[in-house]
């Protein structure tokens, strides 16, 4: 682990307001970490506005401080120039600006604009930057970066870096999980957080349409590379069927991961005129790499990328040769 860089602490020591962005499709790490950053850098007496693309997703409201995410762009740059020049804007979780969705050009222009991260292919954007592609997770780093500010982590703050270190790392499960993982989760318990409370909202939170469409996504569950290749996917008709959405999706990848002979799950996302690929991987296979090749990105064990005017067989078509000589098959 590296330190926290001095120019980041000195940026967020010395700023008045601060914007926190995270990227798109946001999951538990992006909206723990963000929410979290909310949280310590408002104990600080700093003002502060968290940034989303899109709402948040209905699993993730229960994170406290939530309500407090804006989609508006012009409410962004309102709070800028407000500020005027009192600012800094820190992107969380997102390993290049596209990634911010499109408003990414026009946040990168606020000055300085910081990133903390944990993905691998980070191309080190902004003015500062703090990446470490060894962490669990960026809520472990942030963390980090509050006991390097002096400060604790209230109930709330706890509650969000929990969520966020508990899904990026498979409830402890990948390999980027180290013993300072275990320590920081200890510590999140000691300031309030409830494992099993965190898990239900987390995990065990089907609705019955959830289910259904459960049901009908390991149905297209196809097999390749002998066996070590698993691929699902889910349709507009299925979502429309079940009365669901994407977000209802979330983890179901993890489930052909943990077939003995799997060692990359696929899941293929149909979305308007674009497939979304998730990619779960355990062993040698560095999904990274491969989701990089597509124009896309993230970590050893999980990445993924898009695909636009792509039909989902040929989505696939594409990607499992790929992920074979990948396999060395």
């Amino acid at each position: 682990m590296c330190p926290v860089p001095e120019e980041l602490l000195a940026a967020v020591r010395s700023r008045g307001r601060v914007v926190l962005a995270t990227h798109v499709n946001p999951d538990g790490d992006a909206l723990g970490s963000q929410l979290a950053l909310a949280d310590i850098l408002a104990g600080m007496g700093r003002e502060v506005l968290c940034y989303l693309e899109e709402p948040v997703p209905h699993l993730y409201r229960f994170l406290p401080g939530s309500e407090r995410v804006v989609t508006d762009l012009d409410r962004v740059f309102t709070f800028v120039e407000k500020a005027a020049g009192d600012i800094l804007c820190i992107s969380l979780d997102c390993g290049d600006l596209q990634r911010l969705g499109k408003s990414g050009s026009r946040l990168g222009a606020i000055h300085p604009f910081a990133v903390i991260d944990h993905h691998r292919g980070n191309n080190g954007f902004g003015d500062l930057a703090w990446i470490e592609a060894d962490r669990s997770s960026t809520g472990e780093m942030v963390y980090d970066l509050a006991m390097e500010l002096g400060r604790d982590i209230s109930p709330a703050a706890a509650t969000c870096l929990y969520t966020a270190i508990v899904t990026d790392t498979g409830s402890f499960r990948y390999e980027s999980t180290s013993s300072h993982t275990f320590a920081v989760a200890g510590e999140l318990v000691a300031r309030g957080v409830r494992p099993d409370d965190m898990a239900a909202r987390l995990f065990d939170n089907y609705s019955v349409g959830r289910l259904q469409l459960l049901q009908r996504v390991l149905a297209t569950l196809e097999m390749y590379g002998g066996n070590r290749i698993a691929v699902i996917r889910v349709t507009a008709s299925m979502l429309r069927e079940t009365g669901t959405t994407l977000e209802d999706t979330e983890n179901f990848i993890n489930l052909p991961r943990a077939v003995d002979t799997v060692a990359v799950a696929v899941f293929l996302k149909e979305k308007t005129g674009v497939v979304s690929v998730s990619l779960r991987a355990r062993g040698g296979c560095d999904v990274s790499r491969v989701a990089a090749r597509f124009g896309g990105g993230g970590h050893r064990n999980a990445s993924g990328f898009r695909m636009a005017g792509r039909s989902l067989d040929e989505v696939r078509d594409l990607l499992v040769p790929v992920l074979e000589k990948e396999l060395g098959q």
